[in-house]
């Protein structure tokens, strides 16, 4: 009995010795150094379809792991090297075990969010970097302008709306160069500007010069800048001016009638003749048979007819070849659009060369009997060719006459 109580007092006293060894080499080992962080991850901000790479700095990892998860609804994205999301463009690389790195390729604008390393230790650590995906810019179709036609005097507002990021900038700029015509608040005068800035461009009581084409450019830090093309129509009713009203030219000579019009939408455009005249040697002026109605001139052999337009302004002109004394009258350019019609008159006579113009006006008109004895009196003084001369005036002069009284009726 007494040998086993001494055994076993022996048993205790090794393991309390044992024990308090253990406690003394324990107390003896340094602490364990915990990995850290050696610096904060950088935000980062990369275009559309390139790749961003977010970079985590790790100190004293040793056995511990690294992960990356989305902050925005912690979803895992990888741990240590291996990739446990379903997106191909993400991949995991590490320097050292030391320098992380979470690449997305093709970035996508879905992308664009804040991501968090983790360490997995007792008390976990992590830090948070975020991307930034820049996008060009887009112009909304179906909240932009397109084509825009109003009528003279009423106001529009062209329309350029755009996304995306950084916000894209707006400004306007007309198609042919020319400045931008603006009418602010107040002022009575257009101000006159290169371009103007903003997403919607208001024109108040519009004017025929401010009609054309107009782009609006939306532009960002991000290549390229997009723009999108806007017509502006300005609707009014013809007007016709004609440089000369009353135009002579020598018989055998090609005669060229002008007309400026000015008009929008596009007009419809002819030439008339007025009603025609002729002289019957007996010293009066008498309608031709079946010519008592303004005739409608056709492109031909007699008549060419042309159009020059630019923009809303067009030069009409009328060729009469081989002008004779048939040709001489009234003639009618004529413009209509939807709403409304005008016309301007060209009066043409035999220009006489060696006597200066003969024109058709009221005093030629009310002198014309001491005209025509002049004639008589210089053709009893002078030379065959004088006499000639005199006889085609006084011809002249009775023809105009019924060019007048046909005009004036």
């Amino acid at each position: 009995m007494v040998s086993k109580a001494m055994a076993s007092m022996s048993l205790l006293l090794t393991t309390i010795v044992l024990t308090t060894k253990c406690r003394q080499a324990n107390s003896n080992t340094p602490a364990v150094r915990l990995p850290h962080f050696a610096g904060p991850i950088v935000n980062v901000s990369f275009p559309v379809g390139r790749e961003a790479v977010l970079t985590c700095n790790v100190a004293n990892l040793g056995g511990f792991k690294v992960g990356w998860l989305r902050a925005s609804d912690q979803t895992v994205l990888a741990l240590q090297e291996r990739v446990v999301t379903h997106n191909e463009r993400i991949t995991i690389t590490h320097e050292d075990f030391s320098t992380w790195r979470l690449r997305i390729k093709q970035l996508r604008e879905t992308d664009r969010g804040c991501y968090m390393c983790q360490i997995n230790t007792l008390k976990m650590i992590k830090q948070v970097g975020c991307i930034d995906v820049q996008v060009p810019p887009d112009i909304l179709s179906d909240d932009s302008s397109t084509d825009v036609a109003v009528q003279e005097g009423d106001d529009a507002i062209l329309t350029c709306r755009a996304t995306g990021n950084p916000p894209p900038r707006v400004i306007w700029r007309r198609e042919d160069g020319h400045p931008i015509l603006i009418r602010r608040q107040g002022i009575r005068e257009m101000q006159r500007v290169d371009s103007y800035n903003g997403t919607e461009m208001r024109l108040a009581k519009l004017e025929r010069r401010q009609m054309g084409v107009y782009f609006c450019i939306a532009s960002n830090e991000v290549p390229p800048a997009i723009s999108k093309r806007v017509s502006l129509s300005v609707h009014f009713s013809p007007t016709v001016q004609t440089p000369s009203q009353l135009l002579g030219s020598p018989f055998g000579s090609d005669v060229e009638l002008v007309c400026n019009v000015e008009s929008s939408p596009i007009p419809v455009f002819y030439w008339l003749r007025g009603s025609r005249q002729r002289y019957d040697g007996t010293g009066s002026v008498n309608l031709e048979l079946g010519h008592s109605r303004n005739e409608m001139l056709l492109d031909g052999p007699k008549y060419s007819i042309l159009e020059d337009r630019d923009g809303y302004k067009g030069l009409m002109t009328l060729l009469i070849r081989s002008f004779s004394v048939s040709d001489v009258g009234t003639y009618h350019c004529v413009a209509t659009n939807s709403l409304g019609k005008a016309e301007g008159t060209i009066r043409v006579y035999d220009y006489v060369s060696s006597e200066g113009r003969a024109p058709v006006d009221s005093d030629v008109i009310n002198n014309m009997g001491g005209l025509a004895e002049a004639a008589r009196g210089r053709a009893n003084s002078s030379a065959n060719s004088q006499q000639l001369m005199a006889t085609k005036t006084a011809i002249l002069l009775l023809t105009s006459l019924g060019v007048f009284l046909t005009t004036y009726r």
